[in-house]
């Protein structure tokens, strides 16, 4: 909904900034990793991750987009919300928790603040091979390029089609065609679908 919101820094705290953005101030949640980003700037632009729940409609906000990222793959794991999500960002950097969830090094992650033992192991459970997918940098990195066949199924699960029927299609499209553009490859799959 939200994909960031740039203006002029009212109110900075290690905790949570006030964003003026055409003169409307919205409260933002943000890490010490992003405070330790913004704390010497008066304007900035804070990539949102924008959480609902019954009681409240909250602002998380990231200096980079590989740090949203994270911060969204970590509320993904049962039994990590959003404020958890922000004090795991907050206690080490996000290049040390992606690198320990991939090594599987539970430990570390348990020297966090409020993450105990089946917590960490969890979040190894569900995150290290999304993780180990994307590369060790990707999350840090910047947004990582989808392939013509990725975005191709992308599109069509998109559009109601189911991933593995896509799959099939488009593996044999894309083997004989691996010069496809990505609407070609979509026009082929559609014929057969």
């Amino acid at each position: 909904m939200y994909e960031y919101l740039n203006g002029k820094l009212a109110y900075k705290a290690p905790t949570h900034v006030v964003l003026d953005v055409g003169g409307v101030g919205y409260h933002v949640h943000i890490s010490l990793h992003t405070y330790s980003q913004i704390k010497d700037v008066e304007q900035c632009k804070l990539f949102i991750s924008f959480q609902v729940r019954e009681d409240a409609h909250t602002f998380y906000g990231f200096a980079e987009e590989g740090e949203r990222r994270l911060f969204e793959h970590l509320i993904s794991v049962s039994g990590i919300g959003p404020g958890t999500g922000r004090m795991i960002l907050s206690s080490i950097t996000p290049d040390e928790i992606q690198l320990a969830i991939i090594n599987g090094n539970v430990p570390l992650i348990q020297r966090i603040k409020g993450i105990g033992p089946k917590t960490a192991q969890r979040m190894v459970l569900e995150l290290q091979d999304k993780l180990k997918k994307q590369g060790p940098d990707a999350l840090i990195a910047g947004p990582r390029q989808q392939s013509v066949p990725e975005e191709a199924l992308s599109a069509l699960v998109m559009l109601g089609f189911t991933r593995t029927q896509v799959e099939k299609v488009l593996g044999g499209i894309a083997q004989n065609n691996p010069e496809m553009t990505v609407e070609a490859l979509i026009k082929g799959a559609l014929k057969k679908l």
